[in-house]
């Protein structure tokens, strides 16, 4: 508690949207700001979690014609102009504080259902060993860390290893993704002796990643994978 006030003065927390310096001890975002956010709601898909664009239907259009390898994935926000600055801050410009706001939020809006699905552990989105040493950090143990400390669920951190590099998703079609991660994850030690997992990350656009990650533990051992981000885009 102590080194946390310390550590608090001594590098001020930062809103997650305007990245304006915050009032010590306040909230962990502008009260302005925070109506920039859009919470995931209300139609959903019952497979990835993105909002719907109408009722009447249960899956978006990617999850009619795709097999994800996980249960289901929830989302806690939206990933509008607002939350894809804050994201790339988070990632690449070393505001790691912004996963406190994140996983409160993720805890906040989707607690039941995390709670619900009755996992054993959180499973970050392991980064290539390169790409780690240029970061410095990877955003999804530092939201699983923190998430898990607020819902009590511990964090298998190295389970999952990424052993290749791939090129960056962003701009790489649903076949392109699928192809760059093949054989990129491997699991480390001698077995997986766990039956149901979150697999946590920042964002969920296609699924690709996570479909990955859901068929090499699946394949170990795993009867269930669910997946929980902070955001989530619309269908591509």
């Amino acid at each position: 508690m102590i080194k946390d006030i310390v550590l608090d003065m001594l590098f001020p927390r930062r809103c997650p949207v305007c990245d304006s310096v915050l009032p010590f001890g306040g909230d962990l975002i502008c009260e302005d700001c925070s109506k920039k956010l859009r919470n995931v709601r209300e139609p959903r898909c019952r497979k990835c979690g993105r909002m719907l664009t109408g009722a009447g239907k249960e899956y978006c259009p990617d999850c009619e014609n795709v097999r994800h390898g996980f249960e289901r994935a929830v989302s806690a926000f939206v990933y509008n102009d607002a939350m894809q600055d804050a994201i790339f801050r988070f990632k690449y410009q070393g505001r790691q504080e912004y996963a406190d706001f994140f996983a409160e939020s993720m805890s906040k809006y989707l607690g039941r259902e995390l709670r619900g699905f009755g996992a054993e552990a959180l499973i970050p989105v392991p980064l290539h060993k390169d790409r780690l040493k240029k970061r410095g950090y990877n955003q999804a143990v530092l939201l699983s860390e923190r998430l898990g400390k607020i819902m009590g669920i511990r964090v298998e951190k190295d389970l999952v290893k990424r052993v290749r590099a791939t090129a960056p998703q962003k701009t790489l079609t649903r076949e392109e993704r699928r192809k760059n991660l093949k054989k990129a994850f491997k699991l480390s030690g001698n077995g997986v002796k766990l039956t149901k997992v979150i697999i946590v990350d920042d964002i969920y656009t296609t699924g690709s990643t996570v479909d990955e990650i859901s068929d090499l533990l699946r394949v170990a051992g795993v009867r269930s994978v669910y997946v929980a981000t902070v955001c989530s885009g619309t269908p591509l």
